[in-house]
């Protein structure tokens, strides 16, 4: 029975008096195995954690480590998914995407720009082309009246015809005679240039009037000449007054009308062709 009871007299280990220290148990062994096994498998789920946080931060280069067991650690972050809201993410599609709208719309912005200048321009050159017309339109109605005959003198009778023959004229009448009193103002029967004025022998004083095609007018026996060579003047303007100088036997215009400043023609019908009837 001594043998298997502990001597009490002595002393154990760590208490030199020999008594136990109160409160003090030996821990049984299978709660420090016990213990053991949370410490390993507590670890793994601690990196886990590290590993997450530190992907998500970003801050760690892509590189492997080797855990203390075994362990892998991935420091590559994940790849963001489309449509990611994640601090630092660019999608190079949605890049493109947003460029290419960036430029439909800046070009759509700049088209009425590019387009209103060209509308403007046909506007302008519509407007100038009508103005052009315009002013020709009004050109030729201002020649309506300028090329319009005239008769030469008012308040008249006629006394000799062209072509008549008598003791008055060395060959047929070359002209039409429009009798009135002296001083009786003569017109121009059209638009021309004066291109002769004076003393004419049978004809007397006597005017030239040349009209842009070439026709002359002849005013003869006139008691005053109211023009000068190389005067423009207007049909219906007062050029002379009615005499009889030259060869007559009473006051009158002798007038003539000769195409190209040619032979005469008979007046008479040169002023009905141009709408004037003596």
């Amino acid at each position: 029975m001594a043998n298997h009871r502990a001597d009490p007299s002595r002393p154990r280990s760590g208490d030199r008096s020999g008594r136990r220290p109160p409160g003090r148990r030996s821990a049984p062994r299978h709660r420090a195995r016990s213990g053991r096994r949370r410490v390993a498998i507590g670890l793994p789920a601690i990196l886990g954690v590290l590993t997450l946080t530190v992907a998500g931060a970003g801050t760690v280069p892509p590189q492997s480590e080797v855990a203390p067991g075994g362990l892998v650690l991935a420091a590559h972050a994940p790849s963001s998914p489309d449509g990611t809201d994640a601090i630092g993410y660019v999608d190079s599609r949605r890049s493109i995407a947003v460029s290419r709208d960036s430029e439909r719309q800046a070009l759509q912005d700049a088209a009425p720009g590019r387009l209103r200048p060209a509308s403007e321009q046909q506007g302008e050159e519509s407007n100038a082309e009508l103005k052009s017309l315009g002013r020709q339109a009004e050109a030729k109605a201002g020649q309506i009246p300028k090329n319009a005959w005239h008769l030469p003198t008012r308040g008249y009778h006629l006394t000799a015809r062209f072509g008549q023959a008598g003791g008055h004229w060395v060959s047929n009448h070359t002209g039409l005679d429009f009798a009135a009193p002296t001083g009786t103002p003569i017109f121009a029967v059209a638009t021309g240039v004066i291109t002769e004025t004076g003393w004419a022998g049978s004809y007397g004083n006597r005017t030239v009037e040349t009209l842009p095609d070439g026709t002359e007018l002849w005013y003869a026996h006139q008691s005053a000449i109211g023009v000068k060579a190389g005067q423009q003047v207007l049909g219906g303007q007062t050029i002379g007054a009615v005499g009889s100088t030259g060869n007559t036997t009473g006051p009158h215009v002798h007038l003539e009308v000769r195409p190209g400043g040619g032979d005469p023609v008979d007046p008479f019908q040169a002023l009905i062709v141009h709408g004037v009837k003596p």
